[in-house]
């Protein structure tokens, strides 16, 4: 196993790799009924019905090749999207307010420091799409702005999605409909 796990984070110096594979190796097979299972349910489509059955899937956990997808559907986040092509780079073309700019960079070097995709020697720095993130959602939501705290979780929605569009509507999503 390597010291670093697939999201970037590093596992610590007393990491028990004899433990992670035995449970790791019982794990795969229900990982893989699952991801199955999954792919049957979205079988190709960026849309998912309210059921009880994706009720009970979602509670059991979406398989990390879907995560993204059905985080951005189940909470809107995909539709606000769609109906706002280019909104997310207008905001990050348009003036920008100073204080909020600044607040946001005391920030960037605090969120996790022990992922290596946020360290400056990363190729790619996920720094800059973080920062992105940020900046478009607080010249978004002026109300909010920015809120210490907010890196963690768009760094880690940047982590799932890969992508920083994705991770700034599904932030808008999670402050402004799920959590406000």
């Amino acid at each position: 196993f390597c010291r670093v796990d697939p999201y970037g984070f590093e596992r610590p110096e007393d990491f028990d790799y004899a433990s992670y594979e035995a449970f790791f190796s019982r794990y795969l097979v229900v990982l893989t009924r699952r991801a199955i299972k999954w792919s049957k349910l979205l079988k190709g489509n960026n849309s998912i019905q309210k059921s009880l059955k994706v009720k009970r899937y979602i509670r059991k956990g979406i398989p990390n090749e879907h995560r993204a997808l059905v985080w951005m559907i189940v909470s809107g986040a995909q539709t606000n999207m769609e109906q706002n092509p280019g909104y997310y780079h207008r905001l990050l073309e348009g003036e920008k307010n100073a204080k909020l700019l600044e607040a946001i960079k005391t920030d960037m070097n605090r969120t996790f420091p022990d992922n290596v995709k946020f360290r400056k020697t990363a190729d790619p720095c996920l720094q800059h799409a973080l920062y992105n993130v940020l900046v478009a959602y607080g010249h978004h939501n002026k109300a909010v702005g920015y809120c210490q705290g907010m890196n963690f979780i768009a760094g880690y929605l940047i982590l799932i999605t890969k992508n920083e569009e994705e991770s700034f509507w599904l932030l808008d999503a999670l402050i402004g409909r799920i959590l406000p």
